[in-house]
């Protein structure tokens, strides 16, 4: 069973958020015995979320916590915003959609990295909750 670190909770308003969430994300999941392979997981995972606040909303916040249970290690990450929201989450979360032009692998290569995604939007409230977890 592994102890509990505190939820840390940071700002995403700049490029250099970005690179700190996805700094304090690695570290955690290192901290919790995870391998180098579920470290970059979540590293790429969280920057591309934190990366889409910049580019839709403009700022918003970044929680990581040690959700461990048990021999469960869980490393778990909110990214929420108060931005325009995602008019339509099923299409945003299809391969190839991309409302900014790019490659639209962002939001379903970010599902596929981690086992856990929820999404929540709205105008004015978007909510992704990602987790990974390691069992035994």
């Amino acid at each position: 069973m592994s102890e509990h670190f505190a939820t840390e909770r940071l700002p995403i308003r700049s490029m250099l958020d970005i690179v700190t969430a996805r700094h304090a994300a690695r570290e955690l999941c290192e901290r919790l015995g995870f391998g180098k392979a579920d470290q970059t997981r979540i590293a790429t995972a969280v920057s591309e979320l934190a990366r889409n606040v910049i580019q839709y909303a403009g700022e918003g916040q970044c929680s990581i916590a040690d959700d461990s249970q048990g021999t469960h290690r869980c490393i778990r990450v909110c990214i929420e915003d108060h931005g325009p929201g995602i008019p339509d989450l099923e299409q945003a979360l299809c391969d190839g959609y991309s409302t900014s032009g790019g490659l639209g692998a962002g939001l379903p290569g970010t599902r596929r990295l981690v086992d856990e995604f929820e999404i929540q939007s709205a105008p004015g409230a978007t909510r992704i909750t990602i987790a990974l977890i390691k069992r035994g």
